[in-house]
């Protein structure tokens, strides 16, 4: 790794992460304006905060380089933002409702925004997410007589499928009106109206009954002091024998995310640890019938995300501006770094009541080769 100077000179740092593997050498090149003083005091937010300004740039692998950074520097702990309703509509808009336009450009033509599921190497990122969908559906056991409630429904590839391939009837939950409003319109324009219900409002106002319970991706924006609360949505919710299955990113160890991230991309959001994640359950007295660790799947995920995010660079700058660009580069590249590295993991937890005698011996419904999906489609 070399340090570049706007004055030519070089710092030069061999690194132990890069012992003995062949490969370009990583130079940062930094500007005069960049502020070396602020850069080495707190290098996990200038670094990115710099290189979204231009006053730093990358000549080589920069999901490595963040890689390196991340193990070498320790984090700050720090106080979270709230997820009170008002400020969880804040926080969702700041990040889902900057254009449907923008998504499309990097995501599967589903737009599905969160982890893909790749059972084999081969797979396209569209084949993956449909996998991952599947693969959520046979965890539920989802059959064509059941209701579905989706608490956090993305751009609605999950409620429309499950309708669509298994039959089911869904509810689907988003605060997001620009994700709601593509969802809507694409059930109507796939004949899944009748089906799929998108409802515009807020987790903790779900009501009604259901026999599937999910959530994929929500659990991060909860906040940690609301998961007894989620807890006790579902346990209003779902039927004696239903199942309900969440989707989350997560850490080994309780941390928040960083500073930049927290501040530029997701504010309020917050990845469990799975002993944060029993506030869920415990309470409620669910019992946890798989556990499921995907970190490695959401690293690939991210990596296809960020060529395709690559390969619409002047797309993405003409809709924004450079820094836009510059600074959803480092978070998707950020993001394939730390799942990458076990900066982060992705954690797909299922549960059902304690007294439910119902629930599968073994996991062979899970897989490839048992006839799970009901309806033609899947």
């Amino acid at each position: 790794m070399c340090l570049v100077l706007d004055d030519g000179s070089e710092i030069r740092a061999d690194s132990d992460a890069r012992a003995g593997r062949p490969g370009k050498e990583i130079r940062i090149l930094v500007h005069d304006r960049c502020p070396l003083l602020a850069l080495s005091a707190d290098p996990i937010f200038q670094f990115p905060h710099q290189f979204s300004h231009g006053t730093i740039e990358v000549e080589g692998d920069l999901v490595e380089l963040l890689g390196l950074i991340g193990r070498l520097v320790s984090r700050p702990w720090r106080v979270q933002k709230g997820t009170s309703m008002w400020r969880a509509r804040q926080n969702i808009s700041h990040h889902y409702d900057i254009g449907n336009d923008f998504y499309r450009l990097w995501l599967d033509r589903r737009m599905v925004y969160t982890c893909a599921y790749y059972e084999s190497s081969e797979l396209t990122l569209e084949e993956a997410q449909v996998a991952k969908m599947d693969h959520v559906c046979r965890k539920l056991e989802i059959k064509p007589q059941d209701t579905v409630i989706e608490a956090g429904c993305g751009w609605g590839a999950l409620a429309r499928h499950i309708a669509a391939c298994y039959g089911a009837r869904v509810r689907a939950f988003n605060i997001s009106r620009e994700q709601i409003a593509w969802a809507r319109q694409r059930a109507e324009e796939e004949g899944l109206s009748e089906r799929v219900e998108f409802v515009e409002d807020d987790w903790r106002n779900i009501d009604g009954r259901c026999d599937k319970f999910v959530s994929i991706g929500m659990l991060e924006h909860v906040g940690r002091r609301n998961y007894n609360e989620l807890g006790s949505v579902i346990d209003r919710v779902l039927e004696p024998e239903g199942r309900a299955l969440i989707h989350s990113i997560g850490r080994n160890q309780p941390r928040q995310f960083d500073d930049w991230i927290e501040q530029r991309i997701f504010p309020g959001a917050y990845p469990p640890s799975p002993a944060e994640m029993t506030g869920i359950f415990e309470p409620h007295r669910f019992s946890i019938l798989d556990v499921e660790n995907l970190r490695l799947h959401y690293a690939r995920t991210c990596r296809d995300w960020l060529e395709r995010f690559n390969d619409s660079t002047a797309a993405v700058r003409e809709m924004f501006d450079e820094t836009f660009e510059r600074t959803w580069r480092m978070y998707l590249a950020a993001s394939v770094s730390a799942f990458q590295v076990g900066g982060l993991q992705l954690f797909q937890v299922l549960m059902a009541r304690e007294r439910d005698n119902t629930v599968p011996w073994t996991r062979t419904h899970l897989y490839r080769g048992s006839d799970t999906s009901l309806v033609s489609g899947s």
